[in-house]
């Protein structure tokens, strides 16, 4: 199945939290979502390191990535150029890397959807320049 919603590195981490504040909206989220999500490398470096603490989260996030509902995109030499160019337009944030190859893919694989609680870096981000994401779960008031 083609991936048709990209995930963020926060959102991965609560829907494995269960303390976390967003878990509940992050889980009925995923359940309604069509799987499986895309991501990055970079995206998987920081859930990875980011659960690391936790054996019983490293191990979530292992079964979560291994289980298909996250697919891996590649991420070639020659793409490195925008994604480099995305943090430079976005440095008064300052864009993360992660956050830079997500905003590349939805670009190069045409998705506007993203699974993020990063809802302030998602709503101020476009894609190409121009069109806006959709950020799911919706922010919470």
């Amino acid at each position: 199945m083609t991936p048709s919603v990209l995930a963020d590195t926060g959102a991965l981490l609560a829907l494995l939290d269960k303390s976390d504040r967003w878990h509940k909206a992050c889980l009925a989220a995923f359940q309604q979502l069509g799987l499986p999500l895309l991501t990055s490398e970079a995206v998987l470096a920081e859930l990875f390191h980011l659960a690391g603490d936790s054996a019983h989260e490293m191990e979530a996030a292992w079964k979560l990535v291994r289980s298909g509902a996250v697919q891996l995109a590649a991420i070639e030499d020659a793409e490195l150029v925008p994604i480099r160019a995305l943090m430079l337009r976005y440095a008064d944030r300052p864009m993360d890397f992660a956050d830079a190859t997500l905003v590349h893919l939805a670009k190069r694989e045409g998705l506007a959807t993203i699974f993020t609680v990063d809802h302030d870096d998602f709503s101020t981000y476009r894609i190409d320049g121009k069109r806006r994401f959709r950020v799911v779960p919706a922010l919470r008031f």
